[in-house]
């Protein structure tokens, strides 16, 4: 299995950056344990790279004639591998190297059609798409496994996507330059790709796991029977008598909700390319499980003791207050990286490979023993180095805790896993060997 090429710098000039990722990626390249030609790459852009878009692609395409289709969207963050670029002007490329019969571009103007069997899917998404979740889960019914990752476009300037397939463009969209937003856009795998994905949460529960019992709308109206309100405050200790520290407490917490079986949201037990089971919604360290998604609370409905949340809400459900934790978060983070490394990793391996893989940080270099030819990481935009304490932080833990691998991302509006659109999580997913 050889090694995906890839590239990343930062530059005030797209131009310069441009000069410095392919100089990366043709000297990965040209090195024996890399992919010598590939033909699907992933390009991530930062938000102040977002006006040139076009441009970038033109460009990266002209210079890369080899490779026929590229998928990708812009934050205002991206990753690498061991650094992350926030607010600052930069790019990053890889190159998978997968047989094109394996894998489908697909966008607004070229949807996925019937004659290709799509296993799983990368998505980018715009958040200024209505009914967005309903697309992504419409996404991962058109799959096998009911399993897409990915995220939502981030940006303080426009939001674009890039979506360009070697079949070309629909006739008809002659002006489509392979640059959209709106939407939905990416590159589904057939079942031949070998992938593993995890879900790493960021928050901490405040207390057990209830059961909404009342609820209208995005309003829940009562846990286990007992007013909402009641319980939020009770978990929160504060009291409406001091509104102040009360609204302090409320605005620091966020709720984490798992639809239950007697929800229209719940999905029967399905196949996906995480081969972790599905597992309570607090486990065992205290933890949310992967199937939790996080909502931010938007409003208090002292009338009529309830409390209302970013999503919508039914009888059946289970929720949990929940904050942003950091430890959590690392903690999460490390036991992803080390699953996937368990999973890939055999037993038994070469002196040359073993030798590789036990080596420092400082000696470490991608090797194709680890199993892995390349990984994408989707992190929340409320993530990255300021929440884990240091620039580069996040990707420092990924580095250290899944070994040094071909490895670019950005930085989301809101994540995208299994049929759900996340928040305050990471998405790390690996390429491997054939399936």
């Amino acid at each position: 299995m050889k090694l995906f090429p890839y590239g990343h710098a930062t530059d005030a000039r797209w131009q310069m950056a441009a000069a410095l990722v392919l100089a990366q990626l043709r000297g990965h390249m040209a090195h024996s344990a890399y992919a010598s030609a590939p033909t699907l790459a992933l390009l991530y852009i930062t938000d102040h790279f977002a006006a040139a878009a076009r441009d970038i692609l033109d460009h990266l395409g002209a210079e890369l004639p080899g490779v026929t289709d590229w998928v990708g969207t812009v934050g205002i963050g991206i990753a690498a591998n061991n650094v992350e670029y926030f607010d600052e002007p930069a790019l990053a490329v890889m190159l998978c190297d997968l047989p094109s019969d394996q894998y489908r571009v697909f966008s607004g103007v070229a949807p996925l059609g019937l004659g290709f069997e799509a296993h799983t899917a990368l998505v980018h998404a715009d958040a200024a798409t209505p009914e967005l979740a309903e697309l992504v889960q419409d996404m991962a019914r058109r799959t096998d496994s009911g399993y897409l990752f990915g995220g939502v476009s981030s940006s303080r300037a426009a939001s674009v996507q890039f979506a360009a397939g070697a079949d070309g463009y629909i006739k008809g969209h002659g002006a489509a330059s392979g640059v959209f937003s709106g939407g939905l856009s990416g590159v589904a795998f057939s079942q031949e790709v070998g992938l593993v994905s995890r879900v790493t949460q960021g928050c901490l529960p405040l207390s057990r796991a209830r059961e909404v019992t009342g609820a209208d709308g995005n309003v829940v109206l009562s846990l286990d029977e007992e007013p909402a309100l009641d319980v939020l405050l009770s978990d929160l200790s504060v009291s409406l008598d001091r509104p102040q520290q009360a609204l302090q407490a409320v605005r620091a917490t966020l709720v984490g909700l798992l639809a239950g079986p007697g929800t229209d949201s719940w999905a029967a037990a399905r196949t996906t390319i995480e081969s972790a089971a599905h597992g309570p919604m607090i486990d065992r360290s205290g933890s949310f499980g992967t199937d939790v998604i996080v909502r931010h609370i938007i409003g208090l409905d002292p009338a009529r003791r309830g409390v209302a949340v970013a999503d919508h809400v039914a009888p059946g459900m289970r929720l949990a207050f929940c904050q942003r934790d950091v430890q959590a978060a690392r903690a999460d983070l490390v036991r992803i990286c080390a699953e996937i490394r368990e999973e890939l990793e055999p037993q038994d391996l070469p002196v040359e490979t073993a030798m590789a893989l036990s080596a420092s940080e400082a000696q470490a270099a991608p090797h194709p023993g680890r199993g892995i030819a390349g990984a994408v990481y989707v992190s929340c935009a409320g993530r990255g180095g300021p929440h884990f304490g240091a620039p580069s932080a996040e990707l420092q833990i990924v580095r250290r805790a899944l070994g040094d691998v071909p490895l670019i991302g950005f930085f989301a509006g809101g994540e995208i896993a299994r049929d759900h659109l996340y928040g305050y999580t990471g998405v790390l997913t690996v390429f491997t060997g054939p399936a």
